[in-house]
């Protein structure tokens, strides 16, 4: 058994999970990981069906890009982008990128999602933002989704492209990312109302948002201590 196959095996399931729940269609989208106390990724590869994938073709890179494993395959074009949280999100220990459907509505009409209920505000944070356009893969979208981490959020949406959301685990990614869809879904019909949309209180919002910031500085803590051993 390989040194990396326990966190590509998890790789695969969430990856393939995804597309079973309708959140990622096709070769779109992508799931990666980081390996405890390493500056290794565990990450979907590049223009690969994932619906029959195996293990195997799951790749393993460092944070230059340069396989740790080398199975002969390109790892997700958009890795860059997932690298950038690595490095400037220090708590995050996954990142599951999207196109679930009510989460790309809002990405396509440029609006932001706002705090709606306490459980999804207390693991996603209470704004999620747009991330302004760039190509897949790109710089300038490398350098948009950097610009937003620090708002201290778990998930961005992609301006006409779908969502990000991450984690301290993989589980926790995946679960922000249906937080999140939660969220999409139920701002739109409540949008489509015309009614008002009622927001939790400000002071719930502050207290939310502090106890999710609480659990983020302690998982930074957890992975410099890691990385010391």
């Amino acid at each position: 058994m390989g040194k990396y196959d326990s966190y590509k095996k998890q790789v695969l399931e969430c990856i393939t999970g995804l597309v079973r729940d309708g959140f990622v269609q096709g070769t779109g989208g992508n799931v990666s990981m980081l390996a405890e106390g390493e500056d290794v990724i565990i990450v979907t590869p590049s223009q690969r069906e994932y619906d029959g994938m195996t293990v195997d073709e799951i790749c393993v890179v460092d944070f230059d890009l340069k396989p740790v494993e080398d199975n002969g395959l390109k790892p997700s074009m958009e890795t860059g982008m997932h690298l950038s949280v690595y490095r400037n999100r220090k708590d995050a220990g996954a990142v599951v990128h999207t196109h679930q459907i009510f989460a790309s509505i809002f990405s396509v009409i440029n609006t932001p999602i706002p705090a709606l209920f306490d459980e999804v505000t207390n693991s996603i944070g209470a704004f999620v933002d747009v991330v302004p356009y760039g190509l897949s893969g790109s710089p300038q979208l490398l350098e948009n989704v950097t610009s937003k981490l620090g708002n201290g959020a778990n998930c961005y949406l992609l301006q006409n492209h779908g969502a990000i959301a991450l984690g301290a685990s993989l589980a926790q990614a995946r679960r922000n990312a249906e937080l999140l869809e939660k969220a999409a879904e139920v701002y739109y019909y409540a949008l489509s109302t015309g009614r008002e949309v009622t927001l939790l209180p400000q002071n719930i919002q502050d207290l939310l948002v502090k106890i999710l910031s609480g659990k983020q500085e302690a998982e930074r803590k957890r992975r410099e201590e890691m990385k010391k051993k």
